[in-house]
């Protein structure tokens, strides 16, 4: 087992809160991940309105929230470049692209010579490319292209991740080590009631006006069956999806955020956790439904082929057509079926996507890339 003692790793992310939605899990899984075998995972973000509420989410391990200065989309703190110096780090990760940390890492590596590494997490997909052309064009041209030059390893989740990397950046070296799942829950003691459910950031790309149509004509509700909502976003994406779950009908709620416990007991009443997202890196909702012994209906662009390979999964499109036909199929499972899927996906968080295997991949990657650096000074 590789151990990274005598390490610090600098975590780097646009917001360590709530509002960085999967990218947020994915960063306070891997501090855990860093510390659990011996090194030191400081964390720097943006301040928002949540930096103080969520920081207890990184456990016993330091972060730092820094002030940002103009418009939050761009996230300009001229204190985050002094303070990454200053923190005497063998290596910096950087999580997510496209705001002002790119600049900041980029400047870093630069000025240390250590090495610099970048996680774009489904960031340059064609999907999100597309979005905000005008704004990811000046980005590339003023820090990106120089960031994605100076970073020493571009890590993908996926395959497909890293042909979108060759794609934007012209590299075909990045690694793939994909997000890590939680620990296992306990087995379900039974196939729970027809409950599916979603939980994530309430955005467009996550497709959930099409799958509230596609329940509107299922079919599902008339057998008993129910949907639940749950997630944080912008105010607007919010108000619009109250207004779509007030005309779907009392089977569907949406309940906001859940957390922690709340976020288990909603799993552990789920006979099926829902993503038919347009665009994904590697969803960590997804992970945690399989661990908790959740079967999913995906899209293919959540990158997680396996599950359908497996047997943890049924893929359900992405037009309400197809999403509508996947709802009706799940329901119309066997116990014995389900129990199937449900084992299938507790297989998949405890095997190629376990904090075990994902955790040597890591201490692996950086005790290469750190070797012959020498000790941060």
């Amino acid at each position: 087992m590789t151990d990274l003692a005598g390490l610090r790793i600098g975590l780097l992310t646009a917001s360590a809160s709530r509002l960085g939605g999967g990218v947020f899990e994915a960063v306070v899984a891997h501090a855990a991940l860093i510390r659990s075998r011996g090194g030191e995972a400081p964390v720097f973000a943006l301040s928002d309105p949540h930096s103080a509420e969520d920081a207890a989410r990184f456990g016993s391990g330091s972060i730092s929230h820094v002030a940002i200065v103009g418009p939050g989309m761009i996230g300009f703190a001229p204190a985050l470049i002094r303070q990454l110096v200053a923190a005497r780090l063998d290596c910096l990760h950087l999580h997510g692209i496209w705001m002002y940390p790119s600049r900041a890492g980029s400047v870093w590596a630069a000025r240390t010579g250590r090495p610099y590494v970048i996680s774009p997490h489904g960031m340059l997909a064609p999907w999100i490319t597309a979005r905000g052309r005008a704004k990811k064009a000046v980005a590339r041209l003023v820090y990106e292209r120089t960031s994605w030059r100076r970073a020493r390893l571009l890590h993908a989740l996926t395959p497909s991740e890293a042909e979108d990397i060759a794609r934007e950046a012209g590299r075909r070296d990045a690694c793939i080590i994909p997000n890590a799942a939680p620990p296992l829950g306990p087995f379900p003691a039974g196939e729970p009631a027809a409950h599916f459910v979603y939980i994530g950031r309430i955005h467009p790309k996550k497709n959930l006006a099409a799958l509230i149509a596609a329940w509107c004509r299922s079919g599902v509700e008339a057998a008993g069956a129910r949907l639940t909502i749950a997630g944080w976003g912008e105010d607007a994406d919010v108000t619009e999806l109250r207004r779509l779950v007030a005309e779907a009908g009392s089977s569907v709620e949406f309940v906001g955020p859940v957390y922690g416990p709340e976020k288990a007991r909603l799993l552990a009443a789920a006979r099926f956790v829902v993503l038919p997202s347009l665009s994904e890196g590697l969803p960590m909702a997804i992970l945690e439904a399989w661990a908790a012994g959740v079967p999913t209906l995906m899209s293919r662009e959540c990158n997680l082929g396996d599950g359908f390979a497996a047997g943890a999964a049924i893929d359900c499109g992405l037009d309400a057509d197809a999403i509508a036909a996947a709802l009706a199929r799940a329901l119309a499972l066997g116990k014995g079926e389900w129990h199937v899927m449900t084992e299938a996906a507790r297989r998949l968080a405890a095997g190629a996507y376990s904090a075990g295997t994902v955790a040597e991949s890591w201490a692996r990657c950086y005790r290469t890339i750190t070797a012959g650096t020498g000790a941060a000074a």
